[in-house]
């Protein structure tokens, strides 16, 4: 299958082009367009003149090599096609025809013989079900809807699971002058996916940036696969996933399956492939604009100059949201301003230096130019946007942009430039930016900032992912018959095998033994139930804690017994006390496969829901980014005078458990630690659960 091949054909043919058809008008529009050099022949069963060409009958007909067959013919008929086609050695489709897997069980069954036969013969179909495409670096236009004027060509390529859409992203993008270099509609991806366009978009180079439209992650390895390629290709995957709902639990035994749901475990997916995910598509657009302007972003301390005070404290609000710095100016930056803002303005970040710029129109300039020298900051954030309607005498404003121009090229850090609102890019505003060179404009400061956010963000995830790399864990095999739920007894055996830290513990088979080794721990010790399939033992009164002697000891016991029946004994363990209760837990996807739950643990772990996730495998550094992330972040740095938690300890003794529970292999469906007890260095699991598919 040759996708390059589908995209850049020398020469078209229109299989059931009509005049009654709006879809074969529209394609054969756009060809003509846009520049599309080859020739193009239509093919109508009935031949004569359509769209005032002649028409083949077939494509047995056309006297010439034809590259790609763009086939607009009924449903039924797409079949036999294929077949003329491939005997006359076209490998190459663009079906439009809808009426296949998405209409139901006859519909299914006519894709899966197309799909055998494509994969039979060698043939690479986009679709069915699909618009088509846009080549615009190519100028290559099979596309069956108008394409709005003008075709702005550029540096990122679009793919979308949705049709309908398709020419709505790109009207906005043409709306905001972001160029396009291919744009697809993929249909019902029967054989040419989402994949298969990324892999050519990693190695094309007219594309800077790929934006995504997804309703679904078909095959969550091969995205990955394409992912990573593009991260360590330097090229942005910018996606709006669709589709947010919460499912059930896949582990009702384990607190870990409750928080995680499907759109939680793509979310921490993406965010360890270095795939920026947004959530409209007016920011699918923006951000994948400005990373095709800016590319990598060096840093979160931003540079604000602005017209507006007004401004100022809405970016200064949506700065923070983000996750961005806006750090006071350093002093010798601080002196230069004050010579260039007017006395009744103030100096600091963000700079607004005041409407006093509509009688200096070199004022914004020359702050700007002060501001890129501050060496505490990253990037700068520019408040301006290119104008709107052309004067009489349009040359002093092509000089003004020009200038502004010159000084964001020379700056020593990168200028993004954000416009106050999101608003069209006029054909005078596009004209003003291509003469003069003045750079790409993020529309609104809504948009922008979160744009900012974005690529500081993918930025700092690349350099993380390319600096890391993740062993394989070592294979182990799974307990020979393991089924079921393993209580703690088991699970707790398993783990110190490993040579995890869990708390010691004996099995009791009755209250003297209990009490013998309650006191060889020493006092005070907990009791706890064991029982095979045994889950939450304290909600059905299977748990004892703080006992001091060994009459308690032979109290708990028989209360325990009483509570719990068809125990395998009791388990003993000396009682822990003080530090912070962690949550870890892993447990199977069935896309993404196995994925790491870290968080506050104990009995809080459902109340405050505080996790952070990532799909498997997992280092060390990247579970310290974890639990970076949990709100509750700062109870491990010591609140209040407390100790401390050693992260290196604990990211370590996570990162080890994480890798066990991959060496398991495919019988494991999740395995729980709640808590894990984590006392400045010392992090010990002091309850484990495992449930076996």
């Amino acid at each position: 299958m040759s996708v390059g091949e589908l995209f850049n054909p020398g020469s078209i043919a229109l299989v059931g082009a009509t005049d009654k058809s709006g879809w074969s008008i529209s394609t054969l529009a756009n060809l003509r367009a846009h520049g599309f050099p080859g020739p193009v022949h239509l093919v109508n069963p009935r031949g004569g003149v359509v769209h005032g060409l002649p028409a083949h009958r077939s494509l047995t007909e056309i006297p010439e090599r034809v590259d790609l067959a763009y086939v607009m013919v009924p449903t039924a008929a797409v079949l036999g096609v294929l077949r003329e086609g491939a005997k006359l050695g076209i490998r190459c489709y663009v079906i439009l025809t809808a009426g296949f897997g998405e209409s139901g069980e006859e519909g299914a069954r006519l894709e899966a013989e197309i799909a055998a036969f494509a994969a039979e013969n060698g043939l690479t179909i986009l679709g069915p079900n699909g618009n088509g495409f846009i080549n615009a670096a190519a100028g290559v236009t099979p596309y069956g809807l108008p394409i709005p004027a003008p075709l702005l060509r550029g540096a990122v390529g679009v793919v979308l699971q949705s049709g309908a859409l398709a020419s709505s992203v790109l009207g906005f993008a043409q709306a905001r002058n972001v160029g396009v270099s291919l744009l697809t509609s993929m249909g019902n991806e029967t054989v040419v996916t989402v994949t298969d366009v990324i892999d050519y978009l990693v190695d094309d180079p007219a594309t800077k940036v790929i934006a995504l439209f997804l309703e679904t992650i078909r095959n969550p390895a091969e995205f990955s696969r394409v992912a990573r390629r593009a991260l360590e290709a330097g090229k942005p995957i910018v996606a709006l996933k669709i589709g947010r709902s919460k499912l059930a639990s896949h582990t009702a035994q384990a607190h870990t399956g409750a928080l995680v749901g499907d759109d939680d475990v793509i979310d921490a997916a993406l965010r360890q492939l270095g795939v920026i995910r947004v959530r409209s598509l007016e920011d699918l657009i923006i951000t994948a604009g400005l990373l095709a302007s800016s590319g990598p972003l060096p840093g979160r301390r931003v540079g604000v100059v602005t017209p507006s005070g007004g401004a100022s404290e809405i970016i200064a609000d949506r700065a923070e949201d983000e996750g961005l710095e806006l750090p006071p100016f350093a002093p010798e930056t601080v002196a230069k301003l004050a010579e260039i803002v007017p006395s009744f303005g103030t100096v600091q970040n963000p700079l607004d230096v005041t409407g006093y710029v509509l009688i200096d129109r070199t004022l914004l300039g020359r702050a700007l130019e002060a501001v890129t020298a501050d060496p505490g900051i990253d990037l700068i954030m520019l408040l301006s946007e290119p104008p709107k309607v052309a004067p009489p005498d349009p040359a002093p404003v092509l000089a003004t942009y020009a200038a502004s121009a010159g000084r964001i090229t020379s700056s020593p850090v990168p200028v993004v430039v954000v416009s106050n609102v999101l608003t069209d890019v006029t054909e005078f505003g596009r004209r003003v930016q291509a003469e003069t060179g003045f750079p790409y404009v993020a529309g609104g400061i809504e948009h922008g900032l979160h744009a900012i956010g974005a690529a500081v963000r993918w930025s700092e995830q690349r350099e993380r992912m390319l600096s890391r790399s993740v062993p394989l864990p070592r294979a182990v095999a799974a307990p020979e018959g393991a089924s079921g739920v393993w209580a703690e007894h088991r699970a707790a055996a398993l783990l110190a095998s490993a040579g995890l830290p869990v708390v010691p513990s004996e099995l009791a088979a009755d209250s003297s033994a209990a009490v013998a080794a309650a006191e060889r721990f020493g006092y005070p010790v907990v009791l706890k139930a064991a029982a095979e399939g045994l889950g939450h033992k304290s909600d059905v009164g299977g748990v004892r804690l703080g006992l001091g002697g060994a009459e308690q000891v032979r109290q708990a016991y028989r209360e325990v017994v009483a509570a719990v029946p068809s125990l395998d004994g009791v388990l003993v363990q000396p009682q822990r006390g003080g530090g912070i209760e962690l949550l870890v837990g892993v447990v199977r996807d069935p896309a993404w496969g196995l994925t790491l739950a870290v968080g506050l643990g104990g009995v809080w772990v459902e109340v405050l829901r505080d996790t952070a996730l990532r799909v498997l495998p997992v280092d060390a550094a990247e579970v310290r980014t974890a639990l970076a992330e949990l709100r509750g972040a700062a109870l491990l740095n010591g609140l209040r005078g407390s100790e401390p938690a050693d992260l290196d300890a604990v990211a370590d003794v996570v990162a080890r458990v994480a890798a066990f529970a991959e060496s398991l292999g495919d019988g494991l469906e999740s395995l729980e630690i709640n808590p894990l007890l984590v006392s400045g260095s010392r992090v010990e699991a002091l309850d484990a659960l495992i449930t076996w598919r």
